[in-house]
């Protein structure tokens, strides 16, 4: 059995819905953002042993409603 870990925590940047400067920004585009910063702030921790990534999205239309 697999042990989950934890690595570190860090959330996508804010706008406001529908109308902010993240409005044209695809669900997947924004959560490579934290995924890359993750990357950068763990230089030790071997990426290629990830297994799952969850994630939440706050609005089920367009591409985050395909189960980011």
């Amino acid at each position: 059995m697999h042990e989950a870990v934890i690595v570190d925590a860090i959330r996508t940047p804010i706008g406001r819905a529908f109308k902010g400067s993240l409005k044209d920004v695809r669900a997947d585009e924004l959560a490579a953002i934290p995924l890359r910063a993750l990357q950068e702030r763990n230089p030790d921790v071997d990426f290629g042993e990830t297994v799952d990534v969850m994630m939440g999205a706050a609005s089920w239309f367009g591409e985050q409603a395909y189960n980011v």
